[in-house]
Order: C-alpha cells, then sequence, then structure tokens
C-alpha cells in the first residue's frame, strides 16, 4: 500500500535535520505538521475500513466455522438413526463450510495483519505529530529569544558610536563653565563688598589720626603763646 511507504518515510524522518537544512525553520514545520495531519486523515480513513473488514472476514469466518459444526453434529445423528446416505450429504456440506472457513480465515488473517499495521501507524504518526508541534513551539521561543538579542546587540552597537557620549560630554562641559561663571561673579560680588568695609575702616583710621594730629598741633601753638605773654 503507498500509504505504507509514506507513512514509513514521515515516521523514520528526522525533524531536527530537516529543520537544521531548512531556510525558515518555522515555515519548514508548518508545512511538515500540514502533511502530517493530512497523512494522519487518511491513515485513519484506512484504519476505519482495515477493521471494518477485519470484523466483516471475522464473522464470515465465525459463521461459517459454526456451519461447518453444525453439519458435523447432524452427519453424527444421521448414523445414529442408520441413515449412512444422509450422514454422507451432512459430511459433503460440512466439508464445504470447512474450505470456506479456511479460505475466509487466511483472508481475517491478512486483513487483521493489515489493520494492526495501520493502528501502529497511527499511534506512531500522533506521535510524530506531537513531537513537531513540541518543536515548532521549542522553535517559536527560540526565534523570539533571537530576535529580541539581535535587537539588544543592534542598541548595544549604536551606544557603542561615541557622538551621543560625545553630545554628553559637551553638555558636561558647558553645565561646569556656566557653575564656574556664577561662582565667580558670587567671589567677585563678595570682594568688592568687602573692599568696601577695608576702605572704610581705613578711612576711619586716618581721620582720627588727623583728628588727634589736630589737637597736639593746637596743644603745642597753646603753650607757644603762653611763653610769650610770661
Amino acid at each position: 500500500m503507498g500509504i505504507f511507504k509514506r507513512m514509513a518515510d514521515i515516521i523514520k524522518a528526522n525533524i531536527n535535520d530537516l529543520i537544521n537544512k531548512a531556510e525558515d525553520p518555522a515555515k519548514m514545520l508548518d508545512q511538515i505538521l500540514l502533511e502530517m495531519q493530512e497523512n494522519l486523515r487518511e491513515v485513519k480513513i484506512q484504519v476505519a475500513r482495515a477493521i471494518a473488514d477485519e470484523k466483516r472476514l471475522r464473522q464470515q469466518l465465525d459463521q461459517n466455522k459454526a456451519q461447518a459444526q453444525n453439519w458435523e453434529s447432524k452427519a453424527v445423528l444421521a448414523l445414529q438413526k442408520g441413515d449412512e446416505e444422509l450422514a454422507r450429504e451432512a459430511l459433503k456440506r460440512k466439508k464445504s463450510y470447512s474450505d470456506i472457513a479456511a479460505s475466509v480465515e487466511q483472508q481475517w488473517k491478512d486483513q487483521n495483519d493489515v489493520a494492526t499495521k495501520l493502528k501502529d501507524s497511527l499511534r506512531a504518526l500522533e506521535s510524530k505529530i506531537d513531537e513537531a508541534r513540541r518543536k515548532k513551539e521549542v522553535l517559536i521561543a527560540r526565534q523570539k529569544r533571537a530576535e529580541a538579542q539581535k535587537k539588544i546587540q543592534e542598541v548595544m552597537a549604536g551606544m557603542a558610536d561615541t557622538s551621543a557620549f560625545d553630545n554628553f560630554a559637551r553638555m558636561e562641559r558647558r553645565v561646569e563653565e556656566i557653575e564656574a561663571q556664577a561662582a565667580a561673579a558670587v567671589e567677585l560680588e563678595t570682594n568688592t563688598m568687602e573692599d568696601r568695609f577695608k576702605a572704610l575702616e581705613a578711612g576711619a583710621g586716618v581721620d582720627e589720626e588727623l583728628e588727634a594730629l589736630k589737637a597736639k598741633l593746637a596743644l603745642k601753638e597753646g603753650k607757644s603763646e603762653s611763653g610769650s605773654q610770661a
């Protein structure tokens, strides 16, 4: 049967090898699953037919064996009644049913073998389909991880470009310059105020010294006038 060869090819196929050789593994698995599903439907039909034929042949076998046994019993009864001619006819009928039973039995055995092989193939195909589905789920998960890793690598590669970091560095230097200018302005303002206070303090000292000199001169002049009058 052609279906046996197709089934054997599918069941013997190494899914991993098929995936590794495929340009698009996910598409390959979809194709494998589709073919397996089609074969599964065909195998189920063949199994159902084979089982039906096996049951029909088994029924015919049992019926012919029962008829052969029945005519043997009639032959025995005819002999017991002394009718040898009737017993002979009964045995001829028995032989006819026995010959048919022997032929049907061989057909039934052959059909039973076919049905058994088809049922085994059906189970093997179902197992292979389950394997392919699991492989597909794993493959899809691996593909998603690979795509995520690729995007991460692309981002990292973009970050490896120093232009972005150079922009940050320039901004940082500009901020530092502004901060330095602000600090210098504050320091300059502080120094100006301190200088003014120092000037005031210095001016106050000069005024005091000037007044002291004035007082000293006045005192000398007073003494000089007093000496002249005497």
